[in-house]
């Protein structure tokens, strides 16, 4: 005689309060203010030529595919990081990268994208998805990408490249040439001139500590949305606008 397996039902309601706590614990300050500023930099990629923007999705869904290949193969060689792990990982390549302004940055963004695919990948293995099938791989993608479930959410497509390149670029140049004068009235110019690259690591840490803790979060509310309308047999959908409804509902 086959013994009776018991599945207790899924409470929705706490499933859904514990992963809109986790949607706000994303949503700090911090992703706030570097979500505007990436937005920024989008519209400035908006302002450039058709052909060139188009060079450059087409660049960036490249890097992309062999970031989440390269991020695949990770996972047969190197042991699921802890999530502060991966953090304080992604600091330190944010600081190599921000050190020597756009050309190391170019180098340490590829690898820090691919430690953050692996990071949601490892988040969606979590909760029984298989992050080697092409649908998961495709959210992985759809969380780097759109950052998030909720439609308010959609503004910040690849927030985190743009931002990151365009803190390397002018908009850091810019910055630099602010606050050298005063740190040369205070230190001296030897001084000043010593600390410009340390505004780049800085700038290239905080924006990796801050975007790394987000889409952990963010991988975590939305795989666990997945999880739940299978467990509990619900669209999705629904999930996503009760979800919605939770986070209206304290914003208020």
């Amino acid at each position: 005689m086959q013994d009776i397996v018991i599945v207790a039902p899924v409470d929705v309601e706490a499933e859904l309060d514990a992963l809109a706590q986790r949607y706000r614990a994303a949503g700090g300050i911090g992703i706030q203010v570097l979500n505007a500023v990436g937005g920024k930099a989008e519209s400035l990629l908006d302002k450039l030529p058709q052909q060139v923007r188009g060079g450059l999705t087409e660049a960036t869904e490249r890097a992309l595919s062999l970031a989440m290949r390269a991020a695949q193969g990770s996972r047969r060689a190197v042991p699921k990081q802890t999530e502060r792990g991966n953090m304080v990982w992604t600091t330190a390549m944010g600081a190599a990268g921000g050190l020597g302004g756009l050309s190391t940055a170019l180098v340490e963004l590829p690898v820090t994208t691919t430690v953050l695919l692996r990071a949601i990948q490892d988040v969606a293995a979590e909760y029984g998805f298989d992050p080697a099938s092409e649908n998961v791989q495709f959210d992985c993608i759809r969380v780097f990408s759109a950052a998030g479930p909720l439609a308010v959410d959609d503004g910040a497509d690849l927030g985190f490249v743009s931002l990151r390149l365009t803190l390397t670029g002018n908009a850091m140049q810019k910055m630099i040439s602010a606050v050298a004068p005063r740190l040369a009235a205070a230190m001296g110019q030897k001084l000043a001139v010593q600390s410009v690259p340390i505004l780049g690591a800085m700038a290239g840490a905080s924006v990796n500590y801050v975007y790394t803790r987000y889409y952990q979060q963010i991988a975590h509310v939305h795989f666990g949305l997945r999880k739940l309308a299978i467990d509990a047999d619900i669209p999705h959908g629904d999930l996503v606008a009760r979800l919605s409804n939770r986070m209206a509902l304290r914003a208020r």
